[in-house]
């Protein structure tokens, strides 16, 4: 994958990151998975991890274009699965997708964020 394949995510947010910075975040996790159409990456997931006992998902978007199609929920359980034996898989959400992730087996909890816009 090149960077220039990562165009048009991250729309609507604050302060996106560059799609060079988006190709840093990919490559430094932990595990990531793609999903790609001919040209470009329509979807993507990506990992942190201590790779023993912790991981943490900050991150899962598909192309607007793509979405209700399945893509972020195939990319959601190839990485549970690709995480099998961790004791923890933490992600936080907005409220808008708090349906999506419980339907996928994810747990309401209590969690503090602090953002740099």
């Amino acid at each position: 994958m090149k960077p220039e394949q990562l165009e048009g995510f991250f729309l609507g947010w604050n302060k996106a990151p560059s799609v060079e910075k988006h190709y840093t975040i990919l490559k430094n996790s932990y595990r990531i998975w793609l999903a790609m159409d001919e040209q470009r990456c329509v979807g993507f997931i990506n990992a942190i991890s201590d790779e023993v006992f912790y991981s943490f998902i900050p991150l899962l978007e598909v192309l607007p274009e793509y979405q209700s199609q399945g893509i972020g929920s195939e990319l959601l359980l190839r990485m549970i699965d690709s995480l099998d034996g961790m004791y923890a898989i933490d992600l936080i959400c907005d409220g808008n997708l708090y349906e999506f992730y419980s339907s996928k087996n994810f747990h309401r909890c209590v969690g503090m964020v602090k953002r740099n816009y």
